[in-house]
């Protein structure tokens, strides 16, 4: 099972869904981009629901197989994988969106492969491949079971999606819980999927720019938004709800703490939501340790994911006991590392 059937996403659908009913034509373009968008997602959902979840290669292999990426144009149409245009080795192609899309997967890679030893999402260094220029000013970017697809965005509220690394660090991040956990994508469970690929998504960033947890941005989907918007992001992990504030958007709805977790049947049961209290439990962990954030706090939440026995229905309570298990395992339970987990999920309000 590949996220329940529902494609895994970057732009939230409550997001889709706002845009799309703007009608008083100033922002006409986005809202017809918004609403192909929104139609676009079942067709992917059935996508998806085709694919089998693969067996876990939770910790890479002993040979480490060469990266290959493959980048792809679908020459804005829905079709996919495209026309190749760049592959391992290759030129730069001088278009923005492949060669972006490109570096980004090497920075995706190089975090997994030199921090966890794992090569490529599936552990087995299988090829990383994405498609760019899908749709027509199509909002959003996702990972369908098998490649990454990212959209040029409509020009009034949305950018191109590949400019911004985090977001392919984030929707990359979705193949790896597709070969590890596998946790459905709906409820607690979904938001912990969503969480990871921010998780993950962020530590990409931070460590191609070789940032300390103190001074990184901790931002997901910096760069998208166009100088319309009153935003920095779509998420905040260190700030979950001030990543937008905005009068065609609103405001972001992320709550940080349990106190004010959303229970709503919408967004597949708020996994985009929720998935804020995660995400501010490892920042506030990764901030505690200090240093590197991939290191020791990324270290633990890999070991969570690919060492730990969780259920695809994972609850926040569950996967907060299997990150103190991991912490446990790596550094004991009497470090200066498990008592920053612990301490972290305390804070956020919820009880392993």
């Amino acid at each position: 099972m590949i996220c329940s059937s529902k494609t895994c996403s970057i732009v939230p659908p409550y997001l889709l869904a706002r845009i799309a009913d703007l009608q008083d034509g100033t922002y006409q373009r986005a809202a017809d981009a918004a609403r192909r968008a929104l139609a676009e997602l079942p067709p992917v959902h059935e996508a998806r629901s085709r694919s089998l979840r693969p067996p876990a290669s939770a910790r890479g292999t002993a040979a480490a197989p060469s990266l290959r990426r493959e980048v792809s144009d679908a020459e804005e149409r829905e079709v996919l994988p495209g026309t190749l245009v760049r592959k391992e080795g290759d030129a730069p192609t001088g278009d923005a969106a492949a060669d972006e899309a490109y570096e980004g997967l090497g920075a995706t890679d190089a975090l997994f492969r030199d921090s966890y030893g794992r090569t490529s999402v599936d552990g087995t260094g299988g090829t990383l491949a994405a498609t760019v220029h899908y749709g027509r000013e199509y909002d959003n970017a996702f990972w369908n079971g098998e490649r990454m697809v990212f959209g040029d965005g409509d020009g009034e509220i949305f950018q191109r999606f590949t400019k911004s690394l985090t977001v392919i660090g984030h929707e990359l991040t979705h193949g790896v819980v597709q070969y590890t956990s596998g946790f459905e994508y709906s409820g607690q469970a979904g938001a912990l999927n969503e969480s990871a690929a921010d998780v993950f998504g962020v530590l990409v960033e931070q460590k191609l720019l070789r940032q300390e947890a103190a001074r990184a941005t901790w931002l997901v989907g910096a760069g998208l938004f166009t100088a319309q918007v009153t935003g920095e992001a779509l998420r905040s992990l260190k700030a979950p709800g001030t990543a937008y504030n905005d009068d065609v958007l609103g405001r972001d709805p992320q709550p940080a703490t349990m106190a004010d977790y959303v229970d709503t049947e919408a967004d597949n049961g708020g996994v985009h939501i929720n998935s804020g209290i995660p995400n501010h439990a490892f920042y506030l962990a990764a901030t505690a340790m200090g240093n590197f954030a991939w290191e020791r706090a990324g270290q633990i939440w890999y070991d969570t994911l690919t060492e730990q026995d969780l259920p695809e229905d994972c609850t926040f309570s569950r996967f907060a006991a299997a990150t103190l298990a991991a912490a446990d395992k790596r550094y004991g339970s009497a470090s200066a590392e498990y008592e920053s987990v612990s301490d972290a999920w305390e804070a956020v309000g919820v009880q392993p």
